[in-house]
């Protein structure tokens, strides 16, 4: 008995580390060196930017496109579509300020700043300007980009978010009686975690190596196939964000509301042709674009909750090869 424990034991020790909700994954498997040798043609960098180090993702031939990806997932987001989007575009997929295997400084999560790391981006590896495509947290900070640097940007895709706005601040506390469920009302959303998310310290107490329970419930609750993100999608997020820096640093994503909302009010329109796609935020990305952007196009994708770019990647791809090429 003795001697079967300590085999077990060394079993238990020797055995590739999983993480909690997917006993089956190990955690060699969601490593950047592993995800990009799943891309062919794709590698994994690094560059210093604005005072700070980003990884990103990079494959491909032809016009620039970046691709900036939100909260809680990493430049793994898009890797549905970036291998076709490859075969006529440079691609480069990147983890933000705060992300990934991207610094986790102690500030500059307001999204003028995190807009400024992709300017320097931008001119560090391009020869002029970018098509820039942004989802949820990515979106803001891609918006602020055009706005800021409209020179970078010659054109911009928004996938189902805008930019923070005075809208935010009549965000409700407690949600519509009735309307709360599994799965988001798109008619009375309840974004809870924009409040939680504002908290400091506390979050990391009660998330430090669980932040996958937050995800696993946000995955469900914005998603209309759930299971197109799966096992090894969710273990590559839970560890990327299991650690106390990177929920600070996501947290800090969302604590800078106040000084995007302020810095929106100076913006004119956006010049340059922009696409937005949207789920559950169809209306309110319309709406936004419609008074923020001269040259805006707003598509619903049918059939897609809030991540388009893992749910419906062919219909994004049909979306982005016709405004790309345009």
């Amino acid at each position: 008995m003795k001697r079967l424990s300590i085999v077990a034991a060394l079993a238990l020790t020797l055995a590739p580390p999983v993480f909690a909700g997917h006993p089956t994954v190990p955690a060699q498997a969601v490593s950047d060196t592993a995800l990009v040798r799943a891309l062919p043609g794709f590698a994994s960098k690094m560059a210093t930017v604005n005072g700070v180090r980003l990884h990103y993702v990079i494959g491909g031939r032809g016009p620039l496109v970046i691709l900036l990806p939100g909260w809680p997932e990493t430049w793994w987001s898009y890797h549905k579509t970036m291998p076709e989007l490859a075969k006529t575009h440079r691609v480069i997929s990147v983890d933000l300020r705060g992300m990934g295997a991207s610094d986790k400084p102690a500030g500059g999560f307001d999204k003028k700043t995190m807009a400024n790391d992709i300017a320097a981006l931008i001119t560090q590896v391009g020869d002029g300007n970018a098509d820039v495509v942004g989802h949820d947290i990515g979106a803001m900070v891609a918006f602020s980009l055009a706005a800021n640097h409209p020179e970078l940007v010659r054109k911009l895709v928004l996938l189902d978010v805008g930019h923070p706005s005075k809208g935010y601040l009549q965000l409700k506390m407690l949600p519509d009686a009735g309307t709360f469920n599994d799965k988001i009302d798109e008619d009375h959303p309840y974004l809870w975690w924009f409040a939680f998310h504002q908290v400091k310290g506390l979050p990391e107490d009660l998330m430090e190596g669980r932040e996958d329970r937050e995800q696993a419930w946000f995955f469900r609750y914005m998603t209309k196939n759930e299971a197109a993100i799966d096992a090894r999608d969710r273990a590559v997020y839970a560890a990327a964000y299991a650690s106390r820096d990177a929920i600070r640093a996501s947290n800090g994503w969302y604590q800078t509301f106040n000084q995007d909302i302020a810095d929106s009010e100076t913006y004119g329109k956006l010049p340059m042709p922009v696409l937005g796609l949207g789920g559950p935020g169809y209306a309110r990305l319309k709406a936004f674009l419609e008074a923020t952007a001269a040259m805006s196009t707003t598509y619903r994708v049918e059939g897609s909750g809030h991540f388009i770019a893992e749910e419906k990647p062919d219909a994004l791809l049909t979306y982005l090869t016709e405004f790309l090429n345009q």
